[in-house]
């Protein structure tokens, strides 16, 4: 039976599990912070109250929450707090339901995909970072 952080490659599959779960918020993360003046306007574009802080906020949890979930540091309480931006996002940033056509279907297509990323988000809540972390190494798991 295999058993995350206790077999031969666990650890290892928790490390390359992080990365993969992460590169999608740091990719992002990243444009939203050197494009941060089209993403402030982005977020006004949406509708959001206080465009600046929505940007700062979106900014600090893709790409500052993405690193330190890349390194393995705090990754359980990160990993839920990335989970529920990621449903508020879903919620905010994808809403199908008020839709039709194909902006309907891509809406659709991204909300599931904030779905399934919040599953892969909570599952490394429950196993952990793995020894190849910050957490390990500062005793924090």
């Amino acid at each position: 039976m295999l058993t995350l952080g206790t077999d031969k490659y666990g650890d290892a599959a928790l490390l390359v599990s992080r990365f993969l779960l992460v590169l999608l918020f740091l990719i992002f993360g990243w444009d939203k912070l050197t494009g941060f003046s089209g993403t402030i306007g982005y977020m006004a574009h949406e509708g959001l109250p206080v465009p600046a802080l929505a940007a700062v906020i979106a900014v600090v949890m893709e790409f500052g929450v993405g690193l330190a979930l890349l390194a393995g540091f705090l990754t359980r309480p990160l990993a839920l707090l990335l989970l529920v931006y990621t449903f508020a996002t879903a919620l905010i940033g994808h809403p199908y339901w008020t839709m039709t056509g194909m902006n309907q279907f891509m809406a659709e297509i991204n909300f599931y995909k904030n779905i399934s990323i919040m599953g892969g988000l909570l599952a490394l809540y429950v196993a952990g970072p793995g020894r190849f972390s910050l957490d390990r190494v500062l005793g924090l798991a």
